[in-house]
């Protein structure tokens, strides 16, 4: 999946445009691939309806619309039983229309009469979820590999595309937060944060972005990194020249060699400024979450130094 297909949303079939339709008709020779074969893929309702029947014509135009907006998550196929009544018949139906569902090649669910457009919705989230859902969960995921690619325009791109689909997609959300951070955007991931409820606002994922948008409002004012090493050079222990290149490392995502510049006032001298070097070391690991490569590096660092 891309984030143009994503963005564009599933483009509504038509009965009869073939195998690939989210609608189609079938017939009794045709209802194990149309039906059983498919299910096993996806759910599939089973419309029984007849031409004369008149609650079949008022339902025909609410549930194909709902299925034809569930992006994919159903299909529909419809039987007219005057033409093909041995499947009706098989099932007990005696009644039309009459709607079955069926997950994995049997019948798990159904209801019978023309429902109303909300209640059919709820109907297809009962037997699939909610609409959309296995295509975002595979946008989210194609956005966190493009995340740990370090392609963040393309990440908040796809993102933002589930957002629109999707406003309350709290996961997306988070990632584009992220990508702003990443592509110092830090502004607009600050709007983005603030606007979470109190109940999201606690996530140990909200708590990162925000300690990552912390450092990056300390990087905002430092100085170049060329002259605060010829600082280093000139005095290895010029502490606040390796404690400002350390947060301009970190801003630049070269969280090793930051780690290392704290890391090493840490191993000149602990106290400096009251542990002002280990406490920014943690800071960092907070915002690099617990299994990044830079966090376990650093944690192991700090650990021969404090046990050494």
């Amino acid at each position: 999946m891309n984030q143009q297909s994503f963005s564009s949303g599933t483009t509504a079939t038509q009965p009869g445009n073939g195998a690939d339709a989210l609608i189609k008709d079938t017939t009794t020779n045709s209802f194990a691939k149309d039906v059983l074969e498919e299910s096993r893929r996806q759910p599939v309702l089973v419309d029984f309806w007849a031409p004369w029947c008149g609650p079949c014509k008022q339902l025909t135009p609410v549930i194909e619309k709902v299925v034809q907006t569930a992006r994919g998550t159903v299909r529909l196929v419809k039987m007219n039983i005057d033409d093909h009544p041995q499947i009706a018949g098989q099932l007990g139906i005696q009644s039309i229309p009459a709607v079955i569902a069926f997950v994995d090649g049997r019948p798990v669910d159904g209801f019978m009469g023309a429902l109303p457009e909300g209640q059919i919705k709820e109907f297809i989230e009962r037997v699939a979820g909610p609409a959309g859902g296995a295509e975002i969960e595979a946008a989210l995921a194609e956005a966190d590999g493009l995340v740990e690619q370090g392609q963040f325009a393309q990440a908040a791109e796809l993102f933002a595309a589930i957002l629109a689909a999707e406003p309350d997609t709290f996961k997306a959300l988070v990632g584009l937060a992220r990508c702003d951070v990443a592509t110092g955007n830090i502004d607009a991931a600050r709007e983005l944060l603030d606007s979470l409820p109190d109940d999201k606002a606690r996530d140990p994922g909200v708590s990162a972005i925000r300690a990552q948008i912390a450092l990056a409002d300390q990087a905002a004012d430092l100085g170049e990194e060329g002259e605060l090493r010829a600082r280093i050079e000139g005095n290895p222990k010029d502490f606040d020249a390796r404690f400002d290149l350390a947060l301009l490392l970190n801003a630049k995502d070269q969280r090793e060699d930051a780690a290392d510049q704290l890391l090493d006032i840490f191993r000149m001298n602990r106290s400096w400024e009251e542990d002002k070097a280990r406490k920014q070391l943690v800071q960092f690991f907070e915002a690099w979450g617990p299994t990044d490569e830079a966090t376990l590096y650093g944690r192991r660092r700090l650990s021969s130094l404090l046990f050494a």
